[in-house]
């Protein structure tokens, strides 16, 4: 199995991801998850004016330094809005870059609203993810849902297990529909990461590794908080799974924004912190023979 993370690691440092991609080769990763939300959130890349001439000279960029981009994850969201055309537009966007760059598997975040039931929400998914398949076929993407972490809003549903994400996937029914499991969400659930995976089996086409204390979603490194590596690496044994190792651990440092420090640590030291994460990634490989 091979290792990979998110260019969301640096997005705290540069907007410009052909930088970011140049920190996560120079940290030891040669795989990538290349996040549309930076893009996105700062109107550049794929969303820039020239954005066909970009995903070139991306694409070109990450041949000419050695690293691959393996899966990508489109901009969060409102995908049950109203009028929520310019959202959908945007999100076929990252399905057409994905196609070009030759990334397989994209991830697409579910839907949720207040006040109607979990029929209903499966309903309004299956139109919008509908609404994206077309895109998804022409150029050869998989889109995958995520089991979300829950939050606690009244008289709202969420998909934040295996069982419901599972109904979802069949109420699709599209070849190019399936799953990422977040281990972190799932561990704010408390849930079994070897049962909820093996709920889900074939469908986990990919996989967002991370860390948290059972109470926020804080995108750690494993072994930082209470993720249970052991029931995970079981059950990737378990279904079989032959994908990439990606981390989503972008938070080693609390921006200080957040964390009420007048000290944000610099780049220097970020980049020491993702060698660290590249470290232990490599130790879970070896250790557990993935």
């Amino acid at each position: 199995m091979n290792l990979a993370t998110t260019t969301e690691d640096f997005s705290f440092y540069t907007n410009d991801q052909t930088k970011i991609i140049k920190c996560i080769k120079k940290s030891g990763f040669t795989y990538a998850d290349y996040s549309f939300g930076v893009d996105y959130k700062n109107r550049s890349g794929i969303y820039a004016s020239d954005w066909k001439k970009y995903v070139k000279e991306l694409q070109e960029h990450c041949k000419t330094i050695g690293v691959t981009l393996i899966q990508a994850h489109s901009p969060m969201g409102t995908p049950l809005a109203d009028n929520n055309e310019e959202f959908i537009n945007a999100t076929k966007r990252c399905i057409e870059a994905c196609g070009v760059l030759g990334i397989k598997n994209i991830v697409v975040h579910s839907g949720y609203l207040k006040g109607i039931s979990k029929k209903e929400t499966l309903e309004k998914n299956k139109l919008f993810y509908e609404n994206l398949l077309g895109t998804a076929e022409k150029y050869e993407v998989n889109i995958l849902t995520e089991n979300f972490n829950k939050m606690c809003i009244e008289d709202m549903y969420w998909i934040d297990n295996a069982t419901d994400l599972l109904e979802l996937i069949e109420c699709v029914n599209h070849p190019l529909f399936h799953a990422v499991w977040d281990t972190g969400h799932a561990n704010m659930q408390e849930m079994s990461q070897e049962e909820e995976l093996t709920r889900l089996g074939k469908h986990v086409k990919a996989l967002h590794i991370h860390d948290n204390n059972g109470e926020k979603d804080q995108h750690m490194c494993p072994f930082f908080g209470t993720l249970n590596v052991d029931s995970l690496v079981k059950g990737l044994k378990k279904i079989g799974y032959d994908g990439y190792f990606t981390f989503e651990a972008s938070n080693f440092f609390e921006p200080a924004t957040i964390s009420n420090s007048d000290f944000e640590p610099d780049l220097d030291l970020k980049l020491e912190a993702e060698k660290l994460l590249c470290k232990i990634g490599e130790k879970i490989l070896e250790r557990y023979s993935l």
